[in-house]
Parts: structure tokens; C-alpha cells; sequence
């Protein structure tokens, strides 16, 4: 039986605002810190360090918009994660870049999608419209797609979809299969490290500008003392 084939699911990070203003700081590797998951559990329960507040982090992750079960984290050998490119994918969605100093990127996404994001021999989805498939196939416990351009990880867990991708002309596909294989839900210690910091939440409210008018076509009013 031929098998179905269908583009990949090699799509742009749908992120916050935030995340797109800075996603040229983390191509050059600005802001990066090392992977949360280099430091094992082990090592971090013998450590001297008290374990950060589960309350703390959760109000941490709600002002950043931000699921705390949904925050995935993983490490690839060379490659950092950018904390400013922490972000919300759709509506309590998680996702994240790794750099390396070279410029290449591992993007990390976890979503709340059906089968067919995540196995690429489901038949083609609904409203895609990009490269063709090259490579499709199970490796492993989770699913490898190629295209001319780029390629990916995925894999089903607990109702999400959790994708590694990356280009091919950046991100070899041993080292993304490796950093497919070590991600996992970020534990308290690993969530400290990724959130933003309190007060820093990606989710703030918009900001109410005094220069706009209450009523009218919006234009701003450029009076003294109009901005506040």
C-alpha cells in the first residue's frame, strides 16, 4: 500500500509580539544561557540551592500567558536556549529557540494539535500549503519529516504535540533527533530558569496611550498633558 504523504509540519512559530521583536537577538545568540535540562535531577536535588516556589512559578506563568504543564524543555550539544524567545504558541500553547554561536536554530513547540500534525504518514492536513515531503517515517517513538528545506521531530504526549525542528542546512538531523529525544516537561528548578522573571511577563496587558481620544477616528490628540 502506497503510503499517504502530506507537507510537513515545518511551520513558523506562531509567538507572541514579543517573541518576533527579539527573534534576531536570539539568531545571534544574545540573551542565551545554557539548556535547563544540561543539569540533572540529581544534581540539582544535592544541591545547596532551596527549590524554587511552585506558587511563585505558576503566578510566573500566568502573567507570561503561560500553561506551567505546557513549559517543555530540552539540550542539544552547542546550543543554548534564548530566553527572550520564550513565548505563547495559540492559546496555552508553549515555545522556544536554541541557538548555537554559528546561527543555527532548534525550535521547540508544544501544542494542543490533532494526529495529523504529528504523524506525517496521517494523510495530508487541512489547509496546508508548503514543501512537499522528501522524508516521512517513524524513528523511534516519534515521527521524522523532511522537506528539501527543513525537518522535524514530533511526538504525541499527554493530548500535546511536541515538535523539534529546525533547517537542514543548520541543524543536522543527529543532533536534532538527540534534542527530540531529551526534551521533556520542565521540572520546578528548569521552570525557574525558563520563565520570564516576576514583573517580566511576556503577557502584559496592552499599554493605554492618554494621546488617543475616547471618541472619534482614533487620531492621537497632541495637546500639553494629553499623553499623560
Amino acid at each position: 500500500m502506497t503510503p499517504r504523504f502530506r507537507p510537513p509540519r515545518l511551520r513558523p512559530l506562531l509567538l507572541t509580539t514579543t517573541l518576533t521583536v527579539t527573534l534576531a537577538l536570539a539568531a545571534t545568540g544574545c540573551g542565551t544561557e545554557p539548556a535547563p535540562g544540561s543539569q540533572t535531577a540529581a544534581d540539582r536535588s544535592s544541591s545547596a540551592d532551596p527549590a524554587p516556589d511552585r506558587a511563585e512559578l505558576e503566578a510566573r506563568a500566568s502573567a507570561a500567558q503561560l500553561v506551567a504543564e505546557h513549559v517543555w524543555v530540552t539540550e542539544a550539544a552547542g546550543y543554548a536556549l534564548a530566553r527572550q524567545s520564550v513565548g505563547v504558541l495559540g492559546d496555552d500553547g508553549f515555545g522556544s529557540i536554541y541557538t548555537e554561536p554559528d546561527g543555527g536554530q532548534i525550535r521547540l513547540s508544544v501544542e494542543r494539535l490533532p494526529h495529523a500534525d504529528a504523524d506525517c504518514t496521517d494523510g495530508p492536513a487541512s489547509g496546508s500549503a508548503q514543501e512537499p515531503l522528501v522524508t516521512c517515517e517513524r524513528d523511534g517513538g516519534q515521527w521524522y519529516s523532511a522537506t528539501e528545506s527543513g525537518h522535524a521531530y514530533a511526538r504525541e504526549q499527554d493530548g500535546l504535540v511536541v515538535t523539534l525542528s529546525g533547517t537542514r542546512q543548520e541543524v543536522d538531523r543527529a543532533t536534532l533527533r538527540a534534542a527530540a529525544r531529551a526534551a521533556h516537561r520542565a521540572d520546578d528548578y528548569e521552570l525557574d530558569q525558563v520563565l520570564p522573571p516576576a514583573g517580566e511577563g511576556s503577557g502584559r496587558a496592552p499599554v493605554e496611550r492618554g494621546d488617543l481620544p475616547a471618541e472619534g477616528d482614533g487620531a492621537p490628540d497632541n495637546e500639553v498633558g494629553a499623553s499623560g
